[in-house]
């Protein structure tokens, strides 16, 4: 996984995420895979209550930026990368930014505390049988998404002027954090509509044979995206965020996702994997399939 996130930064995106979960399975597997119950339920809450501190240290720190400071250095990085026209320059630019992600991917601690939530759920089954877990996942999906939402909202009416801050990214940090609720949150969202299709006997249409043949390929979709995204937005490449609005960003970003969702279906229909799928498997196992 490293080394498919440093490869997808050199190339195509900066803002990888797959070398990030490489990491952390990484440091983590070792730490806490054979722990217990309790154990990982303490951690989770240390690692909570550290990541709340750091945010709050973060957003403390974005009142002390100068008005219309929109990030500092990592928000600079970020565009330099976007808007250089030259794809080598662009390139090389990305890799250092790749490594300070993956770093502060770690280090704000988001998401290694999401990972010992996942091995306590998939150590239980929560999700492979929602119906001895209601009342929790009830819980955890309206509990987790309102925290979500109540900082997107926030971000929202910051974005639509209806709400005045005196840095607006000093809302970054809370976002990031209140993602550690929000997708935990939509994990038991999903557990319980797929109880509720389960339960009622519905036949699997084709909407959830769709997003279910991409869920079982979604290292290729999420690759895919990038294939697409960076050479039509970026400077080097075709350059079209600068002609995007809010509205015209958010239909492309469907219109992509809808694209794969196709093409996942079409190779489910086919019986074949994702070919990052097919080429993960490869390099971990050393043989073909």
């Amino acid at each position: 996984m490293l080394i498919f996130g440093l490869v997808h930064a050199a190339l195509l995106w900066q803002g990888d995420i797959l070398g990030t979960y490489g990491l952390i399975g990484l440091l983590m597997m070792p730490l806490f895979f054979r722990r217990s119950d309790r154990t990982l339920g303490v951690w989770i809450l240390v690692l909570l209550v550290l990541g709340g501190a750091i945010m709050l240290i973060s957003t403390a720190g974005t009142l002390l930026l100068p008005p219309g400071d929109d990030g500092g250095l990592a928000a600079q990085l970020q565009r330099a990368s976007l808007a250089e026209p030259n794809y080598l320059a662009a390139l090389l630019t990305r890799i250092p930014q790749w490594l300070f992600g993956l770093l502060s991917g770690v280090g704000t601690l988001a998401l290694p505390t999401v990972f010992l939530v996942g091995i306590l759920a998939a150590r239980h089954r929560i999700l492979e049988e929602p119906e001895r877990h209601l009342t929790l996942l009830r819980w955890t999906a309206a509990v987790g998404i309102g925290v979500g939402w109540t900082v997107g909202l926030a971000q929202a009416f910051v974005h639509l002027g209806i709400l005045e801050l005196p840095n607006p990214s000093m809302l970054g940090a809370p976002h990031f954090y209140s993602g550690i609720f929000a997708g935990v949150g939509y994990a038991a969202l999903f557990g319980l509509l797929a109880h509720r299709l389960r339960t009622r006997g519905i036949p699997e249409s084709l909407p959830v044979r769709a997003l279910s043949a991409l869920g079982r390929r979604s290292l290729s979709g999420y690759l895919a995206q990038s294939v697409i995204y960076g050479p039509l937005l970026a400077a080097w490449g075709l350059g079209l965020e600068t002609h995007l609005s809010s509205w015209s960003a958010m239909l492309l970003a469907v219109a992509v996702w809808l694209l794969t969702i196709g093409a996942a279906l079409a190779l489910d229909r086919n019986g074949q994997r994702g070919p990052a799928e097919v080429l993960l498997r490869r390099l971990t196992y050393r043989q073909s399939p």
